[in-house]
């Protein structure tokens, strides 16, 4: 299934149906960090992201409202994060090199990442 986010500057162009899917964003992080384990929303959540500093690493699917959020973007509203964002061609690219030490964490599309870290759960 492909998303295409419902804005003003698309509505001039597009024609959309009613709403179907809420492209929600997920962190993904490896499961020996419990640095997010006592959070319990996603305020607290954004409040340690904004904790990072710009030797940290996020890996994003580019193009995606990741890519937006992590590096910001006015129109969207989305400030950014202090961290340094490492675009990927997918998800679950993003995900292997976190998992191989070279970005800290990943920012995705909630059902691309539930599948994704399902998918590494099973594995191990």
């Amino acid at each position: 299934m492909a998303g295409l986010t419902i804005n003003e500057e698309r509505e001039e162009y597009v024609t959309f149906t009613d709403a179907y899917y809420s492209a929600s964003q997920r962190l993904i992080v490896p499961d020996s960090d419990t640095a997010y384990d006592d959070c319990e929303d996603a305020d607290a959540v954004a409040e340690l992201l904004a904790k990072l500093s710009d030797s940290d690493s996020i890996g994003v699917q580019a193009g995606t409202t990741g890519q937006y959020y992590v590096e910001g973007d006015a129109d969207w509203g989305f400030n950014g994060l202090p961290a340094k964002c490492v675009t990927y061609k997918s998800g679950s690219l993003a995900v292997q090199d976190m998992l191989n030490g070279n970005i800290k964490y990943v920012i995705i599309d909630a059902a691309p990442a539930a599948a994704i870290t399902e998918a590494i759960n099973e594995m191990q």
